[in-house]
């Protein structure tokens, strides 16, 4: 498969934010011509990736990005997405992170973003940890089951594996020994993706093997998203106290050799 785009460290950001793209997945195929299980989200949603608000936040930016695009499930409208800002401030009003943390480069993880989820009146959030040592390979058939069941997208971001992403869908294959691809949306683009086809082409969003998309010696925790937003939580619930998750660690962005890019390879 095609890696990411690159482009020089100081490419300028967008002058002006970006309209975001809706459903960057569709068209792509399938890793597997005949597989025995394949589940993909339901609904629609907006990709959200470093600059696309006009705002430099490489580096440390990933996991609100992601976060913006599970709020922009399962409707694909912006106008339910918190800006970074927002996401900061509520954090600090939730007693989750001190004063100091608006304002600053801070990054934000799967825990942090079931909090906003639930404070912003978003998608619920149903929070998993994956201890490390297999991958994300043990949570294949939750995930499927995940899908098959109206599931929105899943935040993942883990600790040796820092850099947040989302994953969209699940393809198992057939046979003795088959093989596992996620459909993962990688929010480290840098600049203007090009559209969709663009987007897909320079390999933002694509199937991924999961021996190799994700790393063993990284713990991993994810970030479910259910329910439409319109239906609110069951009545007489309140939003979760900061779950007793390990959270993962800071945003690294992308390794120097993989500084995304603006245009597609």
């Amino acid at each position: 498969m095609r890696e990411p785009s690159r482009a020089p460290a100081d490419a300028l950001c967008p002058p002006a934010a970006l309209e975001p793209i809706g459903d960057v997945h569709r068209g792509l195929s399938p890793p597997e011509a005949l597989p025995a299980r394949l589940a993909l989200l339901s609904g629609h949603y907006l990709y959200y990736h470093y600059g696309c608000d006009g705002q430099d936040d490489r580096g440390w930016g990933c996991g609100y990005r992601t976060l913006q695009t599970l709020c922009s499930w399962p409707r694909g409208r912006a106008e339910a997405v918190p800006g970074l800002g927002d996401v900061q401030a509520a954090l600090v009003a939730l007693g989750d992170k001190p004063p100091a943390f608006r304002g600053s480069r801070g990054w934000i993880g799967c825990v942090e973003a079931a909090l906003c989820l639930a404070h912003f009146g978003g998608p619920r959030a149903r929070l998993r940890h994956v201890p490390r040592g297999g991958g994300l390979r043990p949570e294949l058939d939750a995930l499927c089951a995940h899908f098959e069941g109206g599931g929105g997208p899943v935040m993942v971001g883990g600790d040796a594996d820092a850099g947040a992403k989302a994953l969209l869908g699940v393809c198992l294959g057939a046979g003795p020994a088959p093989a596992a691809h996620v459909l993962v949306l990688d929010p480290h683009c840098w600049g203007d993706p090009g559209g969709r086809a663009g987007a897909q082409a320079a390999g933002w969003v694509r199937w991924r093997h999961v021996g190799d998309a994700f790393d063993p010696a990284s713990f991993y925790n994810l970030c479910l998203t259910s329910w439409p937003p319109e239906s609110g939580p069951p009545e007489g619930e309140e939003p979760p106290s900061p779950p007793r998750l390990r959270r993962e660690a800071p945003d690294p962005g992308p390794p120097e050799e993989e500084t995304p890019g603006t245009q597609p390879a």
